[in-house]
């Protein structure tokens, strides 16, 4: 079955966010160690997170 607009118009989103993670990793390396632990509580923070949008992608 082919995907419709809308479903191809999300997962060129999903691959945006890939991209930014990314970018995300590759600048960790530069942080301090307090850098670091505040942009992870910030991402932990963040909502809706990834695991939401698995949930109700998966939900019935």
């Amino acid at each position: 079955m082919p995907l419709s607009g809308e479903a191809i118009r999300l997962m060129n989103y999903i691959d945006d966010v890939a991209v930014t993670l990314r970018r995300v990793l590759a600048a960790v390396p530069t942080l301090s160690a307090e850098e670091r632990a505040r942009v992870a509580e910030h991402l932990q923070q963040a909502s809706p997170s990834a695991d939401d949008v698995v949930k109700a992608l998966v939900a019935k």
